[in-house]
């Protein structure tokens, strides 16, 4: 089969930053699927690995952490999925990625794909829909099952336009949740409004000076999605005594979780590929955030986030894709695909 990939850890306008090459097809066993792959996407995790990295690689490492495809074998242990249903995924940070014509996935971390959506924006979905919900449902511990209390209570999304944000939003907007938004420019604030957040504010100002200009002192909920070390400040000053701050991005300098400590908050990571990187016993929560993901985006309650379509998949289309999202200007999610 065909794959994509890399060796050495190049800028991607190097013609040797994404390269295609052949490797046989994996067979499925256990609980793997293995599936032909008809979109993928590309996300900021994608450019973090491909530019990481100092060593030359003996062989190319295949990355791309969101698909849509078709099952054509299983496993003996797979009791989830039957060959011929079209699927959707974001996959494991510990095995070949989805730039390839077929690859195996757990069926565990894996959803049926909504019946309603082209593949391109199905393949948008993924990744960033397991991340928000994760982050709002079990790190912040938002119930969607008392919507009517959540009406009371406030979350404030830093980065709201991005990939996670925006459907971040949604969700925020479908747990009944008072969402303030940030975003700095016409046409994010647009797309978040678009994604049904209620106010916005400007994360290039004062945080605290934004949020109280909109009439909230402190909110119950912070999800950080861009910038941990250039808002913890302003967070630690913003977030309600015992609120929860959930954060999906990395600090490069200590974080002081002292300034939370009078406010007895709570604090926490969100990283997606945790279930799949550890095995852990709740990996199928996956399988079931991703029906649930299906069914909201069928019944058109929440909407794909894509806003680029690349067609077809190959070693020049992954490259425009991970040029525009190293911009950091993307709204919503670039997508890479087999159809038109």
């Amino acid at each position: 089969m065909k794959a994509i990939g890399f060796t050495e850890h190049l800028p991607i306008q190097d013609k040797n930053s994404l390269i295609e090459f052949s490797q046989p097809i994996p067979e499925a066993k256990g609980h793997d699927l293995l599936v032909k792959i008809s979109a993928t996407s590309v996300n900021p995790v994608d450019i973090g690995v491909r530019k990481n990295g100092y060593r030359k690689l003996t062989s190319p490492k295949v990355i791309g952490w969101d698909a849509v495809g078709v099952v054509i074998d299983t496993g003996n242990e797979v009791t989830l999925f039957h060959c011929g249903e079209k699927i959707f995924y974001a996959g494991s940070f510990i095995r070949p990625g989805s730039n390839s014509e077929y690859q195996l996935v757990d069926e565990r971390i894996v959803g049926h794909a909504p019946q309603t959506l082209s593949d391109a924006e199905i393949a948008a979905m993924p990744l960033t829909s397991l991340t928000a919900w994760e982050a709002l449902f079990e790190q912040l511990e938002i119930s969607t099952y008392n919507k009517g209390k959540n009406h009371q209570r406030t979350i404030l999304i830093i980065n709201g336009a991005g990939g996670v944000g925006s459907i971040a939003t949604q969700l925020a907007y479908w747990a009944g949740l008072k969402i303030i938004a940030t975003a700095s420019r016409a046409e994010t604030i647009s797309w978040v409004r678009q994604n049904h957040a209620d106010f916005t504010a400007n994360h290039r100002k004062n945080l605290v000076t934004e949020v109280h200009k909109l009439g909230f002192k402190y909110v119950d909920y912070i999800l950080e999605l861009n910038d941990l070390d250039g808002h913890w400040d302003e967070m630690a000053q913003l977030i309600k005594p015992s609120g929860r701050i959930t954060s999906i991005t990395e600090n490069h300098r200590p974080i002081d979780l002292k300034k939370l400590t009078k406010k007895r908050a709570t604090f926490s990571w969100e990283w997606m590929y945790s279930k799949s990187f550890y095995q852990t016993s709740d990996m199928i929560t996956q399988h079931d955030i991703l029906e649930n993901i299906s069914q909201l985006l069928d019944s058109k309650t929440i909407h794909s986030t894509l806003t680029k379509t690349l067609s077809p998949i190959n070693v020049d289309n992954l490259k425009k894709a991970h040029q525009l999202v190293e911009t950091n200007h993307m709204i919503g999610k670039v997508v890479i695909s087999n159809h038109k």
